[in-house]
């Protein structure tokens, strides 16, 4: 009979996982990066495009007044180069991480094909038999298939009767 886990047992096993993890700190990162990003648009991008439009305390002719009720078109514009400078830089750091894993692969690639061409090598420089043309290893006096004596065989015993 399988025990049952319990709610907190499951819990911890979920949690524990090395993805659940990853995420986690993917979130954390993620925000603390969405605040640099945020402050760089509002206090360097903003006061810059209000000071080329030669507006004060905002972009000049991109708010509107509904009964009092302001439409903000240069929060929602801010919001666009946030979410285009989080994007971007996060661009980047996907495609320098694929970099690094396509390094990673040819070298692991690089590696197998050195590892095959040795392996040709050592099956090239491997004797064979001259009678039955089978792979026989270097120090053999005797071909191990067909038992044949090669060159450079010598056995005393059989020289003594």
């Amino acid at each position: 009979m399988s025990e049952k886990k319990t709610v907190i047992q499951e819990f911890v096993e979920f949690i524990s996982r090395g993805n659940v993890i990853d995420l986690a700190v993917g979130v954390i990162i993620g925000g603390a990066f969405t605040a640099v990003v945020t402050a760089l648009v509002t206090n360097i991008i903003q006061p810059l495009i209000a000071f080329l439009t030669g507006s004060v305390g905002g972009v000049g002719g991109l708010t509107l007044n509904l009964n009092g009720n302001i439409v903000d078109f240069s929060a929602f514009i801010s919001a666009i180069i946030n979410f285009l400078l989080t994007a971007l830089a996060v661009f980047f750091i996907v495609k320098t991480i694929n970099a690094f894993h396509k390094m990673k692969e040819k070298g692991l690639a690089l590696a197998g094909i050195a590892k095959k061409a040795a392996d040709s090598e050592a099956a090239a420089a491997a004797p064979h038999c001259p009678y039955c043309k089978q792979e026989i290893a270097v120090d053999a006096t005797r071909c191990p298939h067909c038992t044949s004596k090669l060159t450079g065989y010598n056995n005393p015993a059989e020289h003594s009767a």
